[in-house]
């Protein structure tokens, strides 16, 4: 979650952003959708152009420097082989600043990937594929196809596809809680079909096959990232390995990987892992501080000086707005907006913002109390969702008199105390506490004669799962080892 900017709410200006933004990739504008691999159309162009701020500001932001330029040369690259543009400067590439594996691209020639998917991956011809692979999805047109027989328009609609949920309903209230939980910032495309995803893949292999890289790269990295989330899940706890990432918007890598690789059977080509891997030594890793990071089940805030501890079995996604809670027994997100210096008036518009045009949500009663020395008021409504009870908590601090944060959450009627323990968690930082907070970042190491697995993974600046994540982050199986001379990623500080 970045500093907040207090001249507007920012309590869900992520769905009406994202709602306007997603208006470019999920409608053509009422007329004939175009055939696979057609240029750009002039609509698709606006459409585009008018998307890219908007989704660059959902995710932290478009990086600079050599890692984005290197990032813009393979994707332009890769994207010019999809007859969508005759000439590379036809594409708009962008390396964004984001913690979670993701990649996309909508209409317009607008191609996107985070960090975060680009530390993942061990050499160039992953980069090219996971490009070439979104490219194919706007090539093919499938959004728009997506969208012509769903016929919604809002990213509420999408919402809808990718993150449906028994607890919260089909009501509006139930489309907030979809909000809650998916962390709507990192949610930036449909959820496609299993013969969409196929095409998309068959695509993003021919065009690694025209421009010369090792077409099996394809698979390879939808086997990193089918063993990331199988990591991920074990390391929060959960019992499966949805999240709200780029494998889960594109589903079951897992069971692509055996027909990428059928796919891409006799074909060979470059990988260039040297070039890749000097080129993105040194990259963040993870949460950028200026977000706030997670560790664990606490997130901390070093600029904004606050603390809190997610309930014990929930997980935690970072977004450039809020930071989702999620678990099987409520969700929620921590976020803010413009502050008076009135905590009831505060705690009041969150409920009205929730309801939005749809539902009138107020609180049954309002408490005043104090967490940590903390001013803090909260207020709780219990609201139908078409389906069942559900009980809506708002808890919100004063951090000064221009400044609250609050949390928003949403349980089975009775449960709403499962977050009693976050709540009063929230605490303030200190000067000291907040300068230990430093990026994490890919470290690119040879590895010596006496270097095992065990060591290396040693030196990962985490205190959980060393060697899980060293495997995971250098696409090594449980039985593979390593050999003097290989280069190796591993995450310092």
């Amino acid at each position: 979650m970045q500093r907040p900017n207090t001249k507007k709410s920012i309590t869900l200006t992520s769905t009406a952003l994202m709602a306007l933004a997603l208006s470019g990739c999920t409608a053509m504008g009422g007329g004939n959708i175009p055939s696979a691999s057609s240029p750009i159309t002039p609509t698709e162009a606006k459409q585009g152009s008018e998307a890219h701020p908007q989704l660059l500001a959902e995710f932290g932001g478009a990086m600079t420097g050599p890692y984005a330029n290197y990032v813009e040369r393979v994707g332009k690259n890769i994207s010019v082989q999809s007859g969508l543009g005759n000439a590379q400067d036809d594409f708009n590439v962008s390396l964004l600043n984001s913690s979670v594996n993701n990649a996309f691209a909508i209409p317009g020639g607008y191609v996107y990937v985070t960090r975060q998917l680009v530390g993942l991956m061990n050499n160039e011809a992953e980069l090219a594929g996971v490009l070439g692979h979104e490219v194919g999805h706007v090539a093919a047109r499938h959004s728009a196809k997506r969208q012509a027989r769903s016929q919604r328009n809002s990213i509420l609609g999408v919402l809808g596809q990718v993150a449906s949920s028994v607890l919260l309903g089909d009501s509006g209230l139930g489309k907030i809680g979809q909000q809650l939980s998916s962390q709507v910032p990192q949610l930036a495309t449909l959820s496609y079909s299993r013969n969409q995803e196929l095409q998309a893949d068959e695509l993003g292999i021919q065009y690694l096959n025209n421009a010369g890289y090792d077409p099996r790269a394809m698979a390879t990295l939808l086997s990193s990232l089918a063993a990331q989330n199988s990591l991920d899940a074990q390391l929060q706890g959960r019992g499966n390995a949805t999240m709200p990432a780029w494998a889960s918007t594109h589903p079951d890598p897992a069971s692509r990987v055996q027909t990428a690789l059928g796919k891409a059977q006799g074909m060979t080509g470059v990988t260039n892992r040297d070039t890749f891997l000097a080129r993105i030594d040194g990259i963040m890793y993870g949460d950028d501080p200026k977000q706030g990071i997670i560790e664990g089940s606490t997130f901390t805030h070093p600029d904004l000086r606050l603390s809190f501890s997610a309930p014990q079995g929930f997980y935690m996604v970072n977004g450039t707005r809020a930071v989702s809670i999620n678990g099987d027994s409520g969700r929620g997100q921590l976020s803010t907006g413009p502050y008076n210096g009135n905590l009831d008036t505060y705690v009041r518009g969150v409920f009205t913002a929730l309801g939005g045009d749809q539902q009138t949500i107020a609180p049954q009663e309002m408490k005043r109390t104090t967490v940590n020395g903390i001013p803090a008021t909260y207020g709780t409504a219990r609201v139908n969702n078409g389906q069942s009870n559900v009980d809506v908590v708002v808890f919100a601090y004063e951090f000064s008199k221009t400044s609250a944060f609050h949390f928003m959450t949403i349980s089975q009627s009775g449960r709403s105390g499962t977050f009693n323990p976050m709540f009063q968690s929230m605490r303030r930082i200190s000067s000291a506490e907040a300068a230990r907070i430093v990026p994490r970042k890919v470290d690119v190491v040879t590895v010596r004669r006496s270097d095992t697995v065990q060591s290396l993974a040693n030196r990962m600046a985490y205190d959980t799962g060393k060697v899980e994540r060293f495997r995971v982050l250098n696409g090594l199986s449980s039985s593979q080892g390593v050999t003097a001379g290989q280069k190796v990623k591993i995450v310092v500080k």
